[in-house]
């Protein structure tokens, strides 16, 4: 269901705007993996955004050392006190089962956002430039300097549903002095209610952070009313706002490189984790993995290590694989078994679904193996461990190896490192035995977002 009138015992997801929490008429249903409902989201008409949008940017900002103790402070509250009813072990248990992201997954991902609030004013500042100061008043700018400022007042995001992990990353906007307009997915949107929900009891006021759930009519309003905005989407976002002053978060392709220098048996559990970690839902996990030489004994090794996992519910400590309904999981495999025809199957070729019985399937992994290290299935990315294993060359250089947020290169070749690193398209390379997922706070995930959010001035006063 989509549109609906639930019972009043369903958790009730207001709309956080200018004032009061807001309950819509017009709501949407939050189900769980297997079709039950659980919850209720209040969808804002474009009036509302409009209004909403309006306050914000007539708002202000705290002050920075103030913004950096409630972020802070929000952190802490979001993993500790009960917020809509749920103390923290239910919601990282209602997330499991609304996302279908395995339960610790889902903890991992909640402990990394209330980290990512309690250092956000220290990692955002990591990208400004060393060669600028954070305030006017700075001493340096007495004979002249460069000054970091903001592009705008006001940020928007369309915030991603496929996990939790990426809402720890628009906390620097609040953290540079942006106010923040978050759109949530209907698919997961306990996550940033309860988020926005800690930042506003931790001190930041409803015109400085707000949550507005909206139907695709009034999405683009959010934007229109911002001066800059992240979306998160597949190939058609990245198109639709590449150059803009919405900065697009698109499928990852992460990758990884091995060469004949390197016996990739000593490597085989981090490639292995790399497609399998976080249950294969996240951007960083690898998608292709190109290997010097025959990638067929390659491709059998991962297929045996992969092919062991259990298929069970995502609140089970032990799962490992994401769950879908089974309507969604079955139009998955159907799209991987029309793309994968022609390929080698080493696991997965004869489907992916793994029905629990309740309404809900697991994704089981998918290896496949392409006869060409530009094989068009490498760019393929899907939300479960899919990976397609290919043969490479030195003749056949970067190419095959572009458009990756992240490649992790198993070589001993330092010219061909270095032609990695020059790449433009490959966001994050790292060298040796480090899984694709390899991510702190403090370092540019695709790039700092203080490198989009901000710019340098020349002030000289005195």
């Amino acid at each position: 269901m989509t549109e609906s009138s639930r019972p009043t015992a369903l958790l009730q997801l207001d709309a956080l705007g200018p004032g009061e929490p807001f309950r819509a008429r017009r709501r949407t249903a939050v189900d769980e993996v297997t079709g039950a409902p659980f919850a209720e989201l209040s969808l804002v008409p474009k009036l509302f955004v409009t209004r909403a949008m309006r306050a914000l940017r007539a708002g202000e900002s705290l002050p920075t050392e103030e913004r950096f103790a409630a972020l802070a402070r929000a952190g802490r509250i979001f993993t500790s006190e009960t917020i809509d009813g749920l103390d923290f072990p239910a919601y990282e248990r209602a997330v499991a089962r609304v996302s279908g992201v395995p339960i610790t997954v889902v903890r991992d991902a909640t402990r990394a956002i209330a980290d990512s609030a309690e250092k956000a004013g220290w990692s955002a500042y990591r990208a400004r430039p060393a060669g600028a100061v954070s305030d006017w008043r700075d001493g340096a700018t007495l004979d002249g300097s460069a000054v970091w400022t903001r592009r705008g007042e006001v940020f928007a995001v369309h915030a991603a549903g496929n996990h939790p992990g990426p809402h720890g990353l628009w906390l620097e906007a609040l953290a540079l002095g942006y106010r923040v307009a978050v759109r949530p997915s209907r698919r997961e949107p306990l996550t940033p209610h309860r988020l926005v929900t800690a930042l506003r009891l931790a001190g930041f006021g409803a015109d400085q952070v707000m949550l507005l759930p909206t139907d695709h009519e009034a999405a683009d309003e959010i934007l229109a009313g911002a001066d800059l905005g992240m979306v998160y989407g597949g190939d058609e976002v990245v198109r639709k706002y590449a150059g803009s002053t919405v900065l697009p978060q698109g499928p990852g392709r992460s990758k990884i490189l091995i060469t004949r220098d390197t016996d990739w048996r000593a490597h085989l559990d981090t490639i292995v984790d790399s497609i399998a970690h976080q249950g294969g839902v996240a951007c960083i996990n690898a998608t292709a993995v190109l290997v010097e030489g025959d990638p067929a004994p390659l491709a059998r090794a991962i297929a045996e290590r992969l092919a062991t996992i259990p298929s069970l519910p995502p609140e089970d400590e032990k799962a490992v694989l994401a769950v879908q309904p089974v309507a969604e999981a079955r139009a998955i495999e159907a799209y991987l078994l029309r793309r994968a025809a022609g390929t080698r199957a080493w696991l997965g070729g004869d489907g992916v679904v793994a029905e629990l019985g309740d309404g809900s399937a697991v994704l089981r992994p998918a290896v496949h193996q392409v006869d060409r290290p530009d094989a068009e299935q490498t760019g393929i990315e899907l939300a479960f461990p899919c990976v397609w294993v290919a043969p490479w060359s030195p003749e056949a250089g970067v190419a095959p190896l572009r458009d990756s947020l992240v490649l992790t290169a198993l070589t001993g070749d330092d010219e061909l490192f270095d032609r990695l690193l020059r790449e433009p398209s490959i966001s994050n390379v790292y060298r040796g035995d480090h899984p694709t997922y390899w991510i702190r706070p403090g370092v540019p995930h695709d790039g700092y977002l203080g490198e989009f959010l901000m710019r340098t001035k020349t002030v000289i006063r005195g």
